[in-house]
C-alpha cells in the first residue's frame, strides 16, 4: 500500500484547508451557534464554487472526476476544523452511491445541483434498537413495478434544502432496496432531533410511502451491494473527520501545555502531562493507519469492510481517549463551552456514537472472524 498523496491530492486538500481556515473560525462558528444555526451555508457555497464539495463525482454531472480516497483527505479537514458543512451526508452517504449505481435519469436530476451547491441530499442509515445496519427493520413491500416503505428511521443528518433522503429497506423475500424519497412525499414524518454536536437530525418515520422503480438504486437484486459499498465508505469517512478531530485536538493540547506555566515551568514538561499525551499521539497515528488503510482498499476496489470497521473501532475507541486527555490537560479550561476545545470534544463523541460505537464494531469484527473457517 502506497499512502503517499499525488499532487492533485495535495492541491485539493491544500485548497480545502485554505478555505476552511480562513472561514470556520472559532468565532463564525460561535456566530452560527448564537443564531441558532449550524450548517453553514454561505462556507458550503464557497467549498461547491472551489469545486471541493463535487471533487469525488463524475466529470459528466460536473464534478472534478476524483474518488473516494480524495473526498476522505477532505472529510478529515472537515473534521480537523469542525466545519459545519453537509460534506459527510450529502455526497458521501447520497450522491456518491447516486454516481456510481444510478441511471443516467437519477444521475442527472439532482447530481449536477448537489456539485453547484444548490441542492442537499442525505442518507437514513440508522434505526433504533437495532445495531446491525447492514440489515434494516424498515420494510419495503411490492407495489406494482414500484414499493411501498414503512418504518422508523432515527439520527437522519437533515442540512436546509434536502431535495431526497436515501432510504434502505427489506422485502419480504430478504432482499434489500435502497430507495430514494422526497421528504415532501405522502406518509413521511419528520420529528426534530438534535445530535451530541448540535447538528441538526430528524427522526424519519416512513408510513407506506409509494416509491417508484425511477426512484429505486440499482434495483432489488443489487440492493444489499449497494448498502454495504455505501455503509463501508460511511464508516471509514466518519473515521477520516474523527481522525481530523482528534488530530486538531492534540495540536491544540501540544500548544496549550507548551504556553501554560505551572511552578514556573511549562506544563509540558511534567512528566504526567507529557504521558497522557504521548499516548494521544500514538492514539491519533493509529487512527490515521487504519483510516488510510480502509480508505485504500476500498477506494481499489478490494474488499475492506473488516478494515472499515477496524478503522471505525479506532475513531470511536481511540478518538475517545485523545478527546478526554486533550479536555484533561487544558483542565479548568478545557470544560469552558466558549472554549474551542470543547466543540471538538462534542464532535468526537458525535461521530464516535454515528453508526456504531465500539462496542458494536467489535461485535461486528468478531462475527466476520468466526465467519471465516480456521
Amino acid at each position: 500500500m502506497d499512502f503517499t498523496t499525488t499532487e492533485d491530492q495535495q492541491a485539493l486538500v491544500g485548497l480545502a484547508t485554505q478555505i476552511l481556515s480562513e472561514q470556520a473560525t472559532p468565532k463564525r462558528l460561535a456566530e452560527l451557534e448564537e443564531s441558532g444555526e449550524w450548517y453553514d451555508a454561505v462556507l458550503w457555497s464557497h467549498l461547491a464554487e472551489a469545486g471541493i464539495a463535487g471533487a469525488a463525482l463524475a466529470e459528466d454531472v460536473g464534478g472534478g472526476g476524483m474518488g473516494f480516497t480524495e473526498l476522505a483527505l477532505v472529510l478529515e479537514q472537515i473534521g480537523a476544523h469542525v466545519a459545519p458543512v453537509p460534506l459527510f451526508e450529502t455526497v458521501l452517504c447520497a450522491a456518491l452511491p447516486i454516481d456510481v449505481f444510478g441511471t443516467p435519469e437519477q444521475r442527472t436530476r439532482d447530481l449536477p445541483d448537489v456539485v453547484a451547491g444548490r441542492a442537499t441530499l442525505t442518507a437514513a442509515l440508522t434505526e433504533s434498537g437495532r445495531d446491525d445496519a447492514y440489515r434494516p427493520l424498515t420494510t419495503a413491500a411490492a407495489d406494482g413495478d414500484g414499493f411501498r416503505i414503512s418504518g422508523v428511521k432515527s439520527c437522519v443528518p437533515f442540512p436546509p434544502s434536502v431535495r431526497r433522503i436515501l432510504v434502505p429497506a427489506t422485502t419480504a423475500d430478504g432482499r434489500v432496496v435502497v430507495a430514494l424519497v422526497e421528504p415532501a412525499a405522502r406518509g413521511v414524518t419528520m420529528r426534530r432531533q438534535i445530535a451530541t454536536n448540535g447538528q441538526p437530525q430528524v427522526e424519519l418515520e416512513l408510513a407506506d410511502v409509494a416509491v417508484s422503480a425511477a426512484d429505486v438504486l440499482g434495483g432489488p437484486d443489487r440492493g444489499e451491494e449497494i448498502l454495504g459499498w455505501i455503509l463501508d465508505r460511511a464508516a471509514t469517512g466518519l473515521a477520516a473527520m474523527a481522525l481530523g478531530v482528534s488530530g486538531r485536538a492534540l495540536i491544540m493540547s501540544a500548544h496549550y501545555t507548551t504556553g501554560r506555566e505551572q511552578f514556573g515551568r511549562a506544563i509540558a514538561t511534567f512528566q504526567a502531562v507529557g504521558h497522557r499525551l504521548a499516548d494521544a499521539y500514538i492514539d491519533v497515528e493509529a487512527m490515521r493507519l487504519t483510516t488510510l488503510q480502509a480508505v485504500w482498499l476500498l477506494d481499489s476496489g478490494l474488499a475492506g469492510r473488516d478494515e472499515a470497521t477496524v478503522a471505525k473501532w479506532w475513531a470511536s475507541e481511540g478518538g475517545h481517549r485523545v478527546a478526554h486527555a486533550a479536555q484533561h490537560v487544558h483542565g479548568g479550561v478545557g470544560v469552558d463551552v466558549e472554549y474551542p476545545l470543547s466543540r471538538y470534544f462534542r464532535w468526537s463523541k458525535q461521530l464516535e456514537l454515528s453508526l456504531g460505537g465500539a462496542t458494536a464494531q467489535l461485535l461486528r469484527l468478531g462475527a466476520s472472524l468466526a465467519a471465516v473457517p480456521v
